[in-house]
């Protein structure tokens, strides 16, 4: 009796397993992700699309490196030219008005969202995130990712060694001019540098000063912008920085983030750079690091008003299955969740792009126990934005800004001055918007 039971159940388990490998398993949707992010970030955006992926089993992020943000964009170009193009891609800021121009490419956000009926309301984000993604009437078209603002940054062991005190930053570029002149003196091989020349020398600078980059609300108003960053303000901060440069209280370090690792390893006693590459300068700086606010000229009228962020956003690629789009939405509000962003902003340094998110991180601690870190929200908080320092919505700002760079460093060699350079930066960088305007003459 008892070996005719043992066979019964034997028999009922492999029924049981026969019935289980006849039966189809439920298809999981992958949904592609083509981003831009290498390293410890890459390793950061990984881990978000594998927490979203172990939070439910109907759809699966792929995220895949394409290379920085002109190749990642290059690339979903021609994929889509082949349809094979992924449902997501990652596009930095100033290229919005580049990707809003695909009008045919893209699926809006918030009509993405309307339409899979999941919560998403502009409201809850930062009105300095929103207003760089949105379109006119307040809609967002594309999903915040990471998004960050330019702080200073200072050594201060030397600081200490040049007679300043470690616990003041400087606020003004009048302090940063004297402390770097200090720091040149104790023996500082360059007293302080910058990242990323015209995004912070030249955009933020305009924001902070409450002047405006462009006609056109900066290009928000229509694609009819001209440029007017040659005015007497920029001009007289960019010669400046020439006149610094001769005795490196001021020393160019190359374009995006080349600058950095001066700072880090102690040449420069001050940097001005992204807030996102703060956890990394903490990390690899063998000394006290300190923090502040971007520097304004303190006889402007009205500064220091508030930054514009840098950074990158989500876009959504049409022709892609309608269920990739349910787990697209649903992807985007796994990541608007206050844990979420909170987790995101204190592991990687980018601001966290949603008020709650930023009053979880608050309520936890996490800025009494990291001094500095809450400098990039409050600064661009620190007055409602402007129609000069909501952002930037310039056709093929890309190649505008390497026409600035490019004069800057003319500058920066001694080779023109720097009304000269800024002339030409404006002339060049009009003839490519006019070039943009022919283009898209429908927009």
């Amino acid at each position: 009796m008892r070996r005719f039971k043992t066979l019964l159940r034997l028999a009922a388990t492999i029924v049981a397993i026969g019935l289980g490998l006849g039966s189809p398993a439920h298809a999981v949707t992958d949904i592609h992700w083509w981003h831009a992010m290498s390293g410890e970030l890459g390793k950061q955006l990984e881990k978000l699309a594998a927490d979203f992926n172990a939070s439910q089993s109907e759809f699966r992020i792929v995220p895949a490196y394409k290379g920085n943000y002109t190749e990642t964009v290059t690339a979903s170009i021609f994929a889509f030219r082949s349809r094979s193009q992924p449902a997501i891609v990652q596009v930095n800021e100033i290229a919005t008005a580049t990707m809003m121009a695909a009008r045919g490419a893209i699926y809006p956000v918030y009509e993405l969202m309307r339409d899979q009926k999941e919560e998403f309301s502009p409201g809850a984000y930062l009105p300095a995130v929103t207003g760089y993604y949105s379109d006119v009437a307040g809609n967002m078209l594309s999903f915040p990712f990471n998004a960050s603002t330019p702080i200073l940054y200072y050594n201060k062991d030397l600081f200490k060694s040049a007679g300043l005190d470690p616990a003041v930053a400087p606020k003004t570029w009048a302090d940063v001019g004297a402390a770097a002149k200090k720091l040149r003196a104790a023996g500082a091989p360059c007293g302080f540098t910058t990242s990323w020349p015209s995004w912070i020398n030249v955009e933020n600078f305009s924001a902070f000063h409450n002047v405006p980059l462009s006609t056109s609300s900066n290009g928000f108003g229509g694609l009819d912008a001209e440029l007017t960053f040659n005015n007497a303000l920029v001009v007289r901060h960019i010669g400046q920085l020439q006149e610094w440069q001769t005795t490196r209280t001021y020393d160019y370090s190359g374009r995006g983030q080349s600058a950095e690792p001066r700072f880090q390893k102690g040449e420069c006693g001050i940097f001005i750079g992204s807030s996102a590459t703060r956890a990394d300068i903490r990390k690899n700086s063998k000394f006290e690091v300190g923090y502040g606010m971007l520097p304004y000229w303190g006889d402007v009228a009205g500064a220091p008003q508030n930054t514009i962020i840098g950074g990158a956003t989500l876009w959504v690629l049409r022709d892609r299955p309608g269920a990739e789009y349910r787990g697209v939405a649903k992807f985007f509000a796994f990541l608007s969740k206050p844990e979420v962003q909170a987790a995101w902003h204190q592991n990687t340094g980018y601001l966290p792009v949603t008020r709650a998110a930023y009053e979880l991180t608050r309520q936890q601690g996490f800025y009494d126990r990291n001094p500095g870190a809450a400098i990039s929200i409050e600064q661009i908080t620190l007055k409602a934005p402007t129609v000069n320092s909501r952002g930037v919505r310039l056709g093929s700002f890309v190649l505008v800004r390497d026409a600035i760079e490019d004069e800057l460093e003319f500058v920066f060699n001694g080779k023109k001055s720097a009304q000269a350079a800024l002339d030409a930066a404006v002339e060049r960088g009009n003839r490519l918007l006019r070039q943009f305007e022919r283009a898209n003459p429908d927009r």
